[in-house]
């Protein structure tokens, strides 16, 4: 097998995907796996340059981080790549307690040896920009700061209010962390700045990106510099987006191929676990365009108090929506209205969620032999792959107006089949997004 050009760990499927998307878009052709692949599944993707784990770190604790990233770490540094990409989502929302990013770059920095890792988030794509290491976010037509972000800063788990990035890790390690700050890149002196951080205490840099001229310049530091680095790079996937640039300048990176249109489905199926804003809009509006919504009790599956009963009663109404040949939409939650429980007691399990609502969508999908179907929520995503029985996922097609959630090819772990799947992201996507999957308009 030839070694990739990169590989990475994603924090949580919907971003996993996101970078899949940048890359195979881009003329990177990636391949996603959900666990860690026999050899069997790497020869059976053995062409491919970009090989990436989805992983569910995003929403686990440092006990469990370090019980299993080095492992993680220790199998993609052995595929090889000379760069190695720890996936954080662009919005940077993590906690001590969970999803730890600085607990992640502890630990690739011990796994790789590394003295310096950059850190890298900004990415114009997806309306994320960092100026000297505070990050602004894209919310509908606006742009805040991420700590005055109508969503991030009500994150039911780790809302983001802190907008500098180096302060708001320094709560989750006490690695000192450098800057290379927006107008020495502007000015090509981030080369020279790096050199500075290199040869300095700091043990990790953020490198600001805001623009697509500051994009490139950072994917030509990261590319440039690899060696005297090291492979391991934390950010979103602005890092693959930096270095495309870089790529293409090198002659390494191609243009992608087109892609065969979607075809539009008479049915198709969408289970949501979401809590987002985004999501309660795009949730009302295919309601209003064919969908028939399906409310799923939350308390009663995250609980294990009724959730059987809960999921066999949603389960029987999106049935019985399938057979009179419509879209059924089950969700368990309309917005941050409807998310007391989510962020209440910890006796709610939000994994068992994930699990009931992926296991619901393969019964329904099985039954009513559907080709295309979509998970929304970055956590739901993670655990209904596994009930879904998905092994790896390649990119069927991107969604320039909306990118970080492309439509996906699900590869099945038991068989050679298929079928079409998107996993979206909470602030993904404009209000008719199921609609426009549902129908192929792209």
């Amino acid at each position: 097998m030839i070694a990739p050009l990169i590989t990475y760990y994603g924090d949580d499927f919907t971003g996993s995907t996101d970078v899949m998307e940048a890359l195979s878009s881009n003329g990177i052709e990636t391949v996603l796996f959900t666990q860690l692949p026999d050899e069997a599944w790497l020869k059976r993707f053995s062409h491919v340059r970009a090989i990436g784990l989805a992983g569910y770190s995003r929403s686990k604790q440092p006990a469990w981080m370090d019980a299993e990233l080095p492992a993680i770490f220790k199998w993609l540094a052995r595929l090889g790549a000379p760069i190695c990409h720890y996936k954080i989502c662009s919005t940077f929302d993590s906690a001590p307690h969970q999803g730890s990013i600085g607990r992640a770059v502890e630990i690739g920095l011990e796994t790789f040896g590394q003295s310096v890792a950059p850190i890298v988030v900004g990415a114009h794509q997806l309306g994320r920009y960092t100026f000297f290491g505070e990050l602004f976010a894209r919310f509908g037509e606006e742009v805040f700061r991420i700590d005055s972000h109508p969503v991030m800063s009500r994150h039911p788990a780790t809302p983001m209010k802190e907008a500098d990035l180096r302060r708001h890790l320094s709560h989750q390690t006490g690695l000192p962390i450098g800057l290379v700050d927006l107008p020495a890149i502007h000015a090509g002196s981030g080369a020279a700045r790096l050199d500075a951080v290199l040869s300095s205490s700091v043990r990790a840099v953020l490198m600001d990106v805001a623009d697509a001229e500051s994009q490139k310049r950072v994917g030509q530091i990261l590319w440039n510099e690899r060696q005297r680095i090291g492979p391991f790079i934390i950010g979103s996937s602005g890092v693959e987006y930096a270095l495309i640039e870089a790529w293409r300048e090198a002659g390494i990176a191609g243009v992608a191929g087109s892609y065969k249109p979607l075809e539009p489905a008479t049915r198709i199926a969408v289970v949501s676990g979401s809590c987002s804003p985004t999501t309660e809009r795009q949730i009302r509006h295919a309601s209003a365009n064919g969908f028939v919504p399906v409310a799923v009790d939350y308390i009663a599956l995250a609980s294990g108090q009724g959730g059987d009963e809960a999921e066999a009663t949603a389960h029987a109404a999106a049935l019985g929506v399938l057979r009179k040949g419509a879209s059924p939409l089950l969700y368990t939650a309309l917005g941050h209205a409807d998310d007391a429980g989510q962020s209440g007691p910890h006796s709610l399990d939000n994994d068992r969620v994930g699990q009931r609502l992926g296991a619901m969508l393969q019964k329904l999908a099985g039954e009513q032999a559907l080709n295309r179907v979509i998970v929304a929520g970055g956590d739901t995503s993670s655990h209904a792959l596994d009930a879904l029985g998905v092994a790896a996922l390649t990119l069927r097609h991107p969604i320039p107006q909306s990118p970080g959630s492309p439509v996906c090819l699900a590869h099945l772990a038991d068989s050679t089949g298929s079928f079409e799947i998107v996993l979206k992201g909470g602030q993904v996507g404009k209000d008719d997004f199921f609609v426009k999957i549902r129908n192929g308009k792209l």
